[in-house]
């Protein structure tokens, strides 16, 4: 039998917000887990504290940014458009269901204007870490490190070519001191200081969103992107460090640095680390030998032109500092460029008759050059890590762990797009 429904809206009702929360919601398990009180003493000397107007409270605000982010909620009107109807939302900020929200346009001034060029921002994710720290949710033992790309708010059609300075990376003059000592080695001068000299390259700029990056990279697509930087913690997944550049950066640049920054924070005594084949370089290698963590990074197949000897065939020697081609021939030591790439370079007479010239080399002079990185060794030490149990382990972990992160952000948190212009 259909009955009429009568229409209840307008009826009063004494009721808790509390109650109307579910016990299993999830910003419910977030305020018994997070101690949000820290907030208040971290941005006081961010505001005034007997003159002016009544500020927004700053945990409110930060609440407010960590729902939008949470939900994947882009548009702070939304946002503000959201909280006004969600039961959950009110109760996690601390308002009642009659209480006035925020005006979204106060919620943008604040973000924008009273925390610029400051790192409270950076203060609160390391306060969070700490708390996961004291509950045992983060061991400062193994961890997983890769970058995604996030979309940024810009046309890629939008740009303008603009020459930039190339920044020295931070392991160049450990690698200028490595290079010295190499031709000493090797009985050669070190070579003259480098003529002071602009080095800048061209770059495509977004008209648009100028700290974004044009990236350009394989499998991926092509346009203006961020790059976000991300560390997690073996034990629980938990996020340790998160380090956002333009997305013309190399995955490598910034790890070291971001790795001691973790570990001076934290006081973390990392054993050993997961890495995907971006950070197989010498440098990243190197550094990780120098602090004794045990690396395991993916392989990558090299690029090798068809018709070739794969580099790989020519044997290095390491007794006699000599490499060994695939007919036998040595190549002996020529120098060491300021690169840090030592240079192997053939007999000419016998290459000019040798049968495999032609897959060997295309040099006008028949002298066939291979080189090896001054932290070839590193490479070579890091790369057999993977083969090992204990590396098939630690790596076989990455998809459960950065990977996860990355996905469950990019797929529940809608964090595949930049919500706004700017780092």
């Amino acid at each position: 039998m259909l009955k009429e429904r009568p229409q209840t809206q307008s009826t009063l009702e004494f009721v808790s917000i509390d109650e109307l929360v579910p016990s299993d919601h999830l910003l419910r398990k977030i305020d018994r887990t997070i101690d949000f009180t820290f907030l208040h003493d971290l941005v006081k000397d961010f505001y005034c504290a007997d003159n002016g107007r009544p500020a927004l409270d700053p945990t409110l605000m930060f609440k407010l940014l960590f729902i939008g982010y949470l939900f994947g909620i882009r548009s702070e009107r939304q946002l503000i458009r959201e909280v006004q109807v969600n039961v959950a939302y009110r109760w996690f900020l601390g308002l009642g269901l009659t209480d006035k929200v925020p005006d979204a346009s106060t919620l943008s001034a604040n973000r924008t204007r009273r925390f610029k060029e400051s790192d409270v921002y950076q203060k609160i994710f390391d306060e969070i870490v700490l708390q996961a720290m004291k509950k045992k949710l983060v061991s400062g033992h193994t961890f997983y490190t890769d970058s995604t790309h996030l979309k940024a708010n810009a046309n890629k059609k939008h740009f303008q070519k603009v020459l930039v300075e190339q920044s020295r990376q931070a392991y160049m003059d450990e690698l200028d001191q490595a290079v010295e000592e190499d031709r000493i080695l090797h009985g050669k001068k070190p070579l003259p200081p480098e003529k002071a000299k602009d080095k800048t390259r061209e770059i495509k700029q977004s008209t648009t969103d100028p700290e974004s990056g044009y990236m350009v990279r394989d499998t991926k697509p092509k346009g203006f992107f961020y790059l976000d930087h991300r560390t997690v913690d073996a034990c629980c997944n938990i996020i340790t460090d998160v380090h956002v550049t333009a997305g013309n950066v190399h995955d490598a640049v910034p790890y070291l640095e971001r790795l001691d920054r973790m570990k001076d924070r934290f006081k973390f005594h990392v054993t050993s680390v997961g890495l995907d084949a971006g950070y197989f370089t010498s440098a990243v290698c190197h550094g990780l030998e120098e602090r004794h963590i045990y690396a395991v990074m993916g392989y990558r197949r090299p690029t090798h032109k068809k018709g070739f000897f794969y580099k790989r065939e020519y044997q290095y020697e390491a007794t006699n500092d000599v490499y060994i081609c695939p007919q036998g021939q040595s190549l002996i030591y020529k120098t060491t460029s300021r690169e840090g790439y030592r240079h192997y370079d053939s007999d000419r007479q016998i290459c000019q008759s040798c049968p495999e010239k032609k897959r060997c080399t295309t040099n006008k002079a028949s002298v066939k050059t291979v080189t090896r990185h001054v932290w070839e060794d590193s490479k070579e030490r890091v790369n057999a890590h993977r083969l090992t149990p204990a590396g098939k382990i630690i790596y076989a972990r990455r998809k459960e762990t950065v990977e996860r992160s990355f996905a469950d952000a990019k797929e529940l948190h809608g964090y595949r797009y930049a919500r706004f212009r700017g780092i």
